[in-house]
């Protein structure tokens, strides 16, 4: 059921309406290389044979999985052969990804030399799959997931083709069945026609075939998820936003959903320790150690027991308050130290285990907190090259708002402590003073 003609040809209308890229480059007959990016099952290798049609050259497949280097070298000498014949030759290049950087590199010399139009295909993100050399060489053309409607369109004519479908059988379809199939096969025309055909060798000639039937042609419905690639992060990126978002509902689906596609739970575990620190900090410093348990349960009871125990960290991260002061903070001490790197420690800082450096004034001046029923004593706690910094500020939710309450109370104190220093300067008289000389 491969198209043969663009009319044939269902979805990717962003790249195949009047006016968009492909089409124009279908119309002229003039094809640059590019990279074909999308999911599974939406006409990547249809598009590039389509494309070889329209220019009049030979297309040449070639599948990163079976295929070297040493197969490009004869591809590429018989293209020159074909070249000064006034023929082109089109490379596609199946799951281009799989090739390393010194076999991606193989193919520049003959692109730039326009001996190939090399069109490669990849269910990868290019910007991690591709090296920066081949990536400046082509144009990415990202395809979608085929939507419904047309998934709906290739039913029909899967049924009623009676050259290369099931035409021949007269076959029909309830709308239960036809809805279920299309929306299972999650954008995938491959897939469709896989379930549509498994369908249809479970019933006799002029049979209807029910959502059942479909049911039972399918049997597992698989995920889309790869766990090294960018639905990998895509999905922690989602479970992070939603978290962030305080949206338990959208952190629990995130979360099934990795949990599914065979995500490592302990992976997950570690990432919502580190949410609880960036996004909840001391807002609810109890976020931090429900996260820690979770991921020490998950330890000790595995699938499907510990899932358990991570869904009720999500909902706890996600319906705690949230600051993101902690984080900040770190990020400005980070700054301040990187900037400053041989600041001295200041010496009432210093500690002063010996008797020489308690003579060098090692720890002179310093105040014992201790020392004072109020447990404080103000004094400067960084360098002087850093100066009187304030890195946390607590934010106005949760248990930051006892924090400000404490640093509020300290700097009271502290500015109590610099009234009466400044009392006692103002009452005691200078020494020329006290001898009756003029100052």
């Amino acid at each position: 059921m491969r198209p043969r003609t663009l009319e044939e040809y269902l979805g990717q209308e962003h790249l195949l309406g009047v006016g968009m890229p492909l089409r124009e480059a279908l119309s002229r007959g003039k094809v640059d290389s590019m990279v074909f990016w999308g999911p599974p099952g939406v006409g990547k290798t249809t598009l590039a044979r389509l494309l070889a049609q329209s220019a009049d050259a030979a297309f040449v497949s070639f599948s990163a999985v079976s295929d070297g280097v040493a197969r490009v070298r004869e591809i590429v000498a018989e293209a020159e052969a074909r070249r000064n014949t006034g023929r082109g030759t089109i490379l596609f290049v199946d799951e281009i990804h799989r090739f390393n950087r010194a076999q991606q590199d193989a193919f520049l010399p003959h692109v730039e030399a326009g001996t190939i139009v090399l069109i490669g295909a990849t269910t990868e993100n290019p910007s991690f799959a591709l090296t920066g050399a081949l990536l400046s060489r082509v144009r990415v053309m990202v395809l979608e997931s085929i939507p419904a409607s047309s998934l709906d369109a290739l039913i029909t004519r899967a049924l009623t083709d009676r050259d290369r479908g099931l035409g021949e059988r007269a076959l029909t379809i309830d709308e239960d069945a036809r809805q279920v199939l299309a929306e299972s096969s999650d954008g995938d025309a491959r897939r469709l026609l896989g379930i549509l055909e498994a369908a249809a060798a479970l019933v006799d000639d002029g049979s209807v075939v029910t959502r059942s039937i479909v049911e039972a042609a399918m049997q597992y419905r698989p995920p889309r998820y790869d766990k090294s690639g960018e639905e990998h992060y895509n999905l922690i990126s989602a479970l992070h936003k939603a978290l962030r978002g305080s949206d338990p509902h959208g952190a629990l689906y995130w979360l099934a959903r990795m949990i599914q596609g065979g995500e490592d739970p302990r992976y997950i575990a570690r990432r919502m320790v580190r949410m609880a620190t960036e996004d909840i900090g001391l807002a609810d410093p109890q976020a931090l150690t429900i996260a820690m348990t979770a991921a020490q349960t998950y330890e000790r009871l595995g699938t499907p027991e510990g899932e358990l125990a991570l869904a009720e960290a999500a909902v706890y991260l996600a319906t705690a308050p949230k600051s993101a002061r902690l984080y900040e903070a770190w990020k400005a001490a980070q700054e301040a130290a990187h900037d400053t790197p041989a600041a001295p420690v200041p010496m009432h800082l210093r500690n002063a285990p010996t008797k020489l450096m308690k003579e060098l004034g090692y720890g002179a001046g310093y105040q014992y907190a201790h020392s004072v029923p109020d447990a404080y004593l103000p004094q400067s706690y960084l360098p002087a090259q850093v100066g009187e910094q304030v890195f946390y500020e607590p934010g106005p939710f949760g248990f930051e708002k006892d924090i400000g309450k404490r640093l509020a109370w300290w700097a009271s104190l502290r500015a109590r402590a610099e009234g009466q220093s400044e009392e006692q300067n103002t009452a005691e008289p200078s020494t020329s003073e006290q001898s009756g000389e003029m100052t």
